[in-house]
This record gives structure tokens, C-alpha cells and sequence, in this order.
């Protein structure tokens, strides 16, 4: 997972309080203890609230017995999904942490800005609103509260605007939704809330003519348009379907597919359209 540059130089005024405070613990005969101690030692770092590190940390290095923030839910919940296999408790402890860095109780902020300039926060308090929890969180709630997961995602984009690959998880949380309904106007809305996160995500990653003569990419982000030329499918707008099924090709031509075989199906449609062997789809459902 990507580190906003932000949180990792914030990390790294981090790392080095953790050393000058363990400095001063061999002077002091005091002992640092993580997550409780809060570089209390370190004028350098906010106090009393630090910037939470974004990625994972292993838990049993971080020695905490039980979490008391935020943050320490978050690892602990990490801990429990990807080490354990415990997505139960993984899901409870990540809405513990959600609950204690919060916009709507007013336990975290938003921090666009650097610190202390005339645009940005003059305090920590409360500390930043965690995205990696809320990332976590949607994806495991994705298909069995999918408009809870999408709450989560759009707090994503409220916390990291440029953050890739959560509209794209949005778009595929409403495209499923369409495919699920038996309603032909929820289906409708459904596509178009699908269309609008997909080019969402396109537009975070744009094709501009620099770019074109560094990497030779013409589109960009093959799932997007692979996902995008499946509602068009499905919904019977072929011109369009065609549009993004080339673009996907235009994205896969130097970096394949995870999924290869959808190259040649990309091909075979395409050919198959403009032949006129295929005409409108029929409605969905």
C-alpha cells in the first residue's frame, strides 16, 4: 500500500523521536513504552497527539498488551486479518478505531496542509484521520454492507483526494449492485454511480503527451476500462463499450493482464461489433 509522502516524513520525525527518547531513557533510567510513552521526552514531536504511521507494524514487536488508541486498534485489527485470519475481530477492532478517530465526534482532523502554516493546522489535537483502517474496513465490508463500504471509501477520499484505487473500489461496489437488482432503475443508478467512480479513478491517473513519450502508455489503468466496457455491455451501448474495450487493449499493450485471456475476449468483441454481428444488447435483467 502507497504512503502519502506526508505521513512518511511525519514517520520519520517519528522514528527519530523514538531514538531520542530511547537516548535519554539510558540517562534517565526511564523506560519508553510503546504507545502509552507518546514521545512525551521529545520537544520535536506534537504533543498530545501524534501523527498515526499509515502502514503495518508487526504486532508482536509492538509489545502492547491491550490497545488504548486508535492507532493501536488499527495494528492489532491488522494483526488478527492478515495474521490470524480473524476478520471478525480484525472488523471489530477496526470499528473500535474508527470510533476514536472520527470527523463526526470530532476525535480527528483533516490535514491538507503543512503544520502551522497559514493554511494548516496549528494543533494535533485531535490527531489526523487514519485512512489505512477505513481502507481495511470497506474492503471487508464490501459485499456484506457494500453502502457502509462506500461510506468508508468516500472518507478515504476526504482524508487522501489523490489516493488511487478507492473510486475504482467504489465503482466495482456499484457495478455488483447493479448486476444484483432486479429493478431496472435501480440498475440505471446504479451504472451511473459505477461510471462516475471509474472516471474518477481514470482522472487521477490522465494520459498527457509527456507522459505518452516516457512510458509509450496511450490509457491508462486496464480495469478501469475493462470494468467500464462491462457496463456499457451491459447495458446495450455498444459505440461506448467498443470505446473502452480499446482503451483497455491501449493499457494492456505493455503491461498485459492479470487476467490475460480478457485481451483476446477484448478483440473478438471488438471485431464482433464492428462487423455488425453483434447489435444493441439487450436490457440487462
Amino acid at each position: 500500500m502507497r504512503i502519502a509522502p506526508f505521513s512518511i516524513a511525519v514517520f520519520g520525525i517519528a522514528a527519530v523521536g523514538a531514538f531520542s527518547a530511547s537516548a535519554q531513557t539510558n540517562t534517565t533510567t526511564q523506560s519508553y513504552t510503546p504507545g502509552v510513552t507518546y514521545q512525551s521526552e521529545n520537544p520535536n514531536y506534537p504533543i498530545p497527539n501524534p501523527f498515526y504511521f499509515e502502514g503495518r507494524i508487526d504486532w508482536n514487536l509492538l509489545k502492547i498488551d491491550q490497545p488504548k488508541n486508535a492507532w493501536e486498534y488499527m495494528e492489532r485489527g491488522i494483526h488478527e486479518q492478515d495474521d490470524l485470519g480473524d476478520t471478525t475481530s480484525a472488523i471489530q477492532d477496526y470499528q473500535t478505531s474508527i470510533s476514536m478517530n472520527s470527523l463526526s465526534n470530532g476525535s480527528c482532523q483533516l490535514v491538507t496542509k503543512p503544520i502551522g502554516t497559514p493554511a494548516g493546522p496549528f494543533t494535533m489535537n485531535p490527531p489526523p484521520c487514519i485512512f489505512t483502517v477505513r481502507l481495511r474496513l470497506g474492503y471487508l465490508l464490501k459485499d456484506s454492507d457494500p453502502a457502509q463500504a462506500i461510506n468508508l471509501f468516500q472518507q478515504v477520499l476526504n482524508i487522501d483526494p489523490m489516493r488511487l484505487g478507492v473510486n475504482a473500489l467504489i465503482g466495482d461496489i456499484y457495478s455488483t449492485m447493479a448486476d444484483k437488482t432486479s429493478d431496472a432503475a435501480d440498475q440505471k443508478t446504479a451504472w451511473n454511480q459505477a461510471i462516475a467512480a471509474y472516471r474518477a479513478e481514470l482522472a487521477l491517473s490522465p494520459v498527457t503527451p509527456a507522459s505518452i513519450r516516457v512510458t509509450g502508455d496511450t490509457a491508462n489503468n486496464a480495469h478501469v476500462h475493462w470494468s467500464l466496457a462491462e457496463i456499457y455491455r451491459k447495458s446495450g451501448h455498444r459505440a461506448e463499450e467498443v470505446s473502452q474495450l480499446q482503451a483497455y487493449l491501449a493499457a494492456t499493450k505493455w503491461h498485459s493482464d492479470t487476467y490475460p485471456w480478457r485481451i483476446t475476449l477484448a478483440q473478438k468483441r471488438i471485431a464482433a461489433i464492428e462487423s455488425g454481428r453483434l447489435g444493441a444488447a439487450p436490457t440487462h435483467r
